[in-house]
């Protein structure tokens, strides 16, 4: 009986060593399922591409207000540093924002007088040096004829520097440059009218914006954030304090030293002295040193030499003796770690970093010290600079060892005396 199709398809499956290979499918089918994307492949590259674009285009817009959040950040800590005066002010029913126009109004009136007496000294002293520069330059040339028994004269001197190429290249150089100089004091005199501005608003509207910032906080927070906020402004305050303790110890050294050597101007000389070395950061001892050096130099060349002597001296008692003790005793932190956050906040932001780095890191110790669990020490000896005695070293130091041989052999020496006076 001859088989039927069903039976044939039966056996072909029901065989699992049968030769015959299973049927495939068609072509046209495979090649479709194996070209086809997956549904999700497009979404997720056009994902990738704007998490790219969104990052570059907020890379590029962080870079072109850096400056501006600078100025921000150094106009916030400036409102922190006036905000007591502006308080105190309020508190007797002056409105705020009088009241903070009355403290900026005395800051520029000092800052202006201050910068108009200095300007009057320099420009004298100027004066005084380009009249005086031809006598210099005789003693000079004096001097070196003397020693090098040489034939120089003044006149050949002052014709080689007029037509000098360096002179001539030199002048070039000054003359396109000026716009250049131009424009950056343009710039730093936005800069400081931003700052300024800025700083204005946050003293005057100091209470708005705290509660501006309460208002999108749960009760809880809202007192972390005023207590952060007066911790601030303590610490700010009293690294303020320190730096013009600084400031007025170190101008009174500088006066004493320069009334000493009879230099004009002592007074102006130590105020100038005192502020640029304390709230000019990294520079500011050596912009500080400079000027008393020239003046004296008017006066005697030995004289400037003397300054310079006093500025190294004294600018290391400050750095290693005065400054730790101060700053850690208004600011509360150590001088290690003040040191070290001067030195990170340069690395950061420059010299705005070194100059809030201070009052920054205080803050933020103080305020992270109120929520650090601290236990009682125990009474282990290491704890007091002491170290653990070993099994084998006995009741006694080796120092105390030494000590107890030595007063005995002074004991018998004394008990041996009177028999041998005797004899």
């Amino acid at each position: 009986m001859a088989p039927t199709d069903e039976t044939a398809k039966v056996a072909q499956h029901a065989s699992p060593f049968s030769t015959t290979p299973p049927a495939d499918p068609p072509a046209g089918d495979a090649a479709g399922r194996g070209v086809r994307m997956p549904r999700w492949l497009p979404r997720a590259m056009v994902l990738a591409l704007a998490l790219i674009a969104a990052f570059q285009l907020g890379s590029w817009a962080f870079h072109q207000v850096t400056g501006l959040l600078i100025n921000i950040l150094i106009a916030f800590f400036l409102a922190l540093a006036i905000e007591p005066a502006v308080s105190w002010m309020a508190t007797y029913g002056m409105r705020r924002g009088l009241a903070t126009f009355l403290v900026f109004l005395g800051a520029m009136i000092v800052t202006a007088g201050f910068v108009t007496l200095l300007g009057s000294m320099l420009a004298g002293q100027i004066i005084k040096m380009v009249e005086g520069f031809p006598d210099y330059l005789d003693s000079v040339i004096s001097w070196v004829n003397t020693t090098f028994h040489t034939d120089l004269r003044r006149v050949d001197i002052q014709d080689s520097l007029v037509h000098s190429d360096w002179l001539r290249r030199y002048v070039q150089n000054s003359a396109t440059g000026v716009l250049d100089v131009s424009a950056q004091v343009l710039g730093g005199l936005f800069q400081l009218l931003t700052i300024a501005l800025f700083s204005f608003y946050f003293a005057a509207d100091g209470p708005r914006l705290r509660r501006a910032l309460c208002s999108v906080l749960p009760p809880a927070r809202q007192a972390e954030v005023l207590r952060a906020w007066e911790i601030a402004v303590d610490k700010t305050g009293g690294y303020l304090y320190s730096r013009g303790l600084m400031a007025l110890i170190s101008g009174i050294a500088h006066y004493i030293l320069l009334q000493a050597l009879g230099i004009p101007y002592a007074p102006v000389l130590a105020v100038w002295v005192g502020l640029v070395s304390q709230f000019i950061p990294t520079i500011g001892t050596y912009l500080a040193g400079a000027l008393p050096m020239l003046i004296a130099f008017t006066v005697n060349p030995w004289y400037a030499l003397w300054v310079l002597i006093f500025v190294v001296v004294y600018q290391q008692f400050e750095n290693y003796m005065l400054q730790p003790k101060l700053t850690s005793k208004t600011v509360d932190i150590h001088p290690a770690v003040a040191f070290g956050s001067v030195i990170a906040g340069t690395a950061l932001l420059g010299a705005v970093g070194a100059l809030i780095a201070i009052p920054a890191v205080a803050t933020l110790q103080a305020f992270l010290g109120a929520y650090v669990k601290r236990y009682d020490v125990t009474d282990d000896p290491r704890v007091h600079g002491h170290r653990l005695r070993g099994p084998g070293a006995g009741s006694a130091g080796a120092l105390a060892r030494v000590r107890l041989l030595w007063g005995r052999r002074r004991a018998a020496e004394s008990e041996s005396e009177p028999e041998g006076g005797a004899r």
